[in-house]
């Protein structure tokens, strides 16, 4: 497959490129941290359960998981600028129709809007460097700073959200998500070259239809499985229908003339790796931020503001380290990198265990910052090396293949972490109750309460002298919930660095002789034949 590759390599164009596809994933991830921190906020408002909770934040990452391979194609085939434009449009309009949501399902609409604006934004950002780089060593520096402006994106978040429900409705937060698309969009117009794979690439509707069916029921299953049974039939027939899905978007892919993902690229052990650990990562990640803001505002009861700073401990602790991270590539192997940076996350949701209603904010601080040194270490070299890792061609595949599996591990975070804190708490609520002295017909009525509209609708309960006590047995039963939740969530970034050293070997390869890899850059080949040195890179 040819590849037109921008005309100019000019230093004003790459630079033109690297901040429009910064903006571009600051709008993408900017309403993550936003909402998640303002969930309490939200469930108290339109009085929503557990699990319709969780389809706020799910309604955004399903269309990020189920739609990122297409809009990756889409930018192949009608050019990357274009879908671009596409998606900051969509993420306007996504934030404009939740900004007028009055019901909970509206706000999901909005939500889904906005999360296909960043299945748009997030593949194409991500090729439009691969394009500009074309040698994936100096790449490294330009994945970097994406990543930072990521992780900025996630900081502001929090903080705008905080001072914004200090003075006005939830729905406000979505204020700063309708101008910052408006106005990247009117300089992507001007300023952004653009760039199309030129042959052989054409829309596979078999299997984005089947990749969303699969991925889109696998989530529903989940999560209403969670919120009852998972033995009801709508919840079996929803995970069959997954299975069924899967299994039809594998031939659907191997049988495609042009698929949206070529499964050849997993012969690649380091995309295998990567791909693997975005996914186990993120499921951890996402899971483990919804559990936090409901932590800082069920059991400790900290408004907003209160809990944004608190999460900043986490993204300002990871833009520390992004950058830098990106130049440290060239320096120590992708696997020592991704591996210890998983060790570090695991540590630090390990001790988080150790939480309880009256941790202070210096006590938690520290394990926060922990968190973020961990993730800013892992998020560059991941997403580096599943890019360097295939052919030159297939960059943007790749790009999007890895966001894609990222977003499925995102989408059943709140999903996987909702369940289980909710059949936990629910399970230690009665005796959490009768220890705090609430018993008979009020301990069961705050018992039904809870099974029928989640542990959030206890807290809005008016039960007089009894309120005091049964918030206290709620928030305990809340933290026996999130210690299970955070030992999974430790244990799965154990799981991705297990992955990470097995499958992201090294080979020494003596680059001053070799030849190129048949489909690599041979720009990039050539640069490194120039140092004369030997390095490690990862198995192709």
């Amino acid at each position: 497959m040819n590849v037109t590759i921008p005309a100019s390599g000019t230093a004003d164009r790459r630079a033109a490129t690297l901040v429009m596809a910064c903006l571009g994933v600051f709008v993408a991830y900017l309403p993550v941290t936003t909402v998640a921190v303002s969930l309490p906020a939200i469930q108290s408002a339109l009085h929503t359960s557990t699990a319709q909770l969780s389809w706020v934040q799910d309604a955004f990452v399903l269309p990020m998981a189920a739609f990122i391979l297409t809009a990756g194609v889409f930018g192949d085939v009608h050019g990357r600028r274009k879908v671009f434009m596409a998606g900051l449009l969509s993420a306007a309009a996504g934030a404009a129709v939740a900004l007028g949501a009055q019901s909970v399902q509206v706000l999901w609409i909005g939500q889904a809007l906005a999360g296909l604006g960043a299945a748009v934004l997030l593949p194409t950002t991500l090729a439009l460097i691969s394009h500009a780089v074309p040698d994936h060593r100096e790449r490294g520096k330009f994945i970097g700073l994406w990543a930072t402006a990521l992780m900025a994106a996630l900081a502001i978040g929090p903080l705008t959200a905080g001072v914004i429900l200090d003075h006005a409705s939830w729905r406000w937060i979505y204020l700063l998500s309708v101008p910052v698309p408006l106005i990247a969009l009117g300089f992507a117009a001007r300023l952004l070259p653009d760039s199309r794979a030129a042959h052989g690439r054409k829309l596979d509707w078999p299997g984005q239809l089947t990749a969303t069916l699969a991925i889109t029921a696998l989530v529903y299953g989940v999560i209403e499985g969670g919120a009852g049974s998972f033995t009801d039939a709508k919840v079996m027939v929803a995970l069959f229908t997954a299975v069924a899905g899967g299994v039809a978007f594998v031939f659907a892919e191997r049988r495609s003339d042009s698929p949206m993902l070529d499964l050849t690229l997993f012969r690649s052990p380091a995309f295998t790796a990567t791909t693997l650990v975005a996914m186990i990562t993120f499921l951890a990640l996402i899971g483990f931020f919804f559990l936090l803001s409901l932590y800082f505002g069920l059991v400790q009861q900290l408004d907003t503001l209160q809990a944004g700073w608190r999460l900043l401990m986490v993204t300002a602790a990871a833009i520390v380290v992004g950058q830098p991270g990106g130049r440290l590539m060239h320096r120590v192997a992708p696997r020592v990198l991704i591996t210890g940076g998983l060790l570090v996350i695991s540590g630090a949701l390990f001790t988080l265990t150790g939480v309880d209603a009256g941790t202070s904010f210096g006590s938690i601080a520290w394990r926060l910052a922990l968190l973020g040194l961990g993730i800013g270490t892992v998020l560059t070299p991941m997403t580096a090396t599943a890019v360097a890792s295939v052919p030159y061609q297939q960059a943007g595949m790749a790009a999007a293949g890895n966001n894609a599996f990222r977003q499925v591990g995102g989408a059943l975070g709140p999903a996987v972490l909702g369940a289980l804190l909710t059949t936990r708490a629910l399970d230690t609520l009665p005796g959490h109750l009768g220890d705090a002295g609430v018993t008979g017909a009020t301990r069961d009525g705050i018992v039904a309460t809870a099974d029928a509209g989640g542990l959030g609708a206890v807290a809005r309960m008016d039960l007089g002298a009894d309120t005091g006590r049964a918030l206290g047995a709620l928030g305990d039963s809340f933290l026996d919930g999130m210690r299970l939740c955070l030992v999974v969530a430790g244990s799965l970034t154990l799981l991705a660095a297990l992955v990470c050293v097995l499958l992201l070997r090294p080979r020494r390869t003596a680059v001053a002789t070799a030849a190129p890899v048949a489909g690599t850059n041979p720009a990039g080949a050539a640069t490194a034949a120039a140092a004369g040195v030997a390095e490690a890179t990862p198995n192709r």
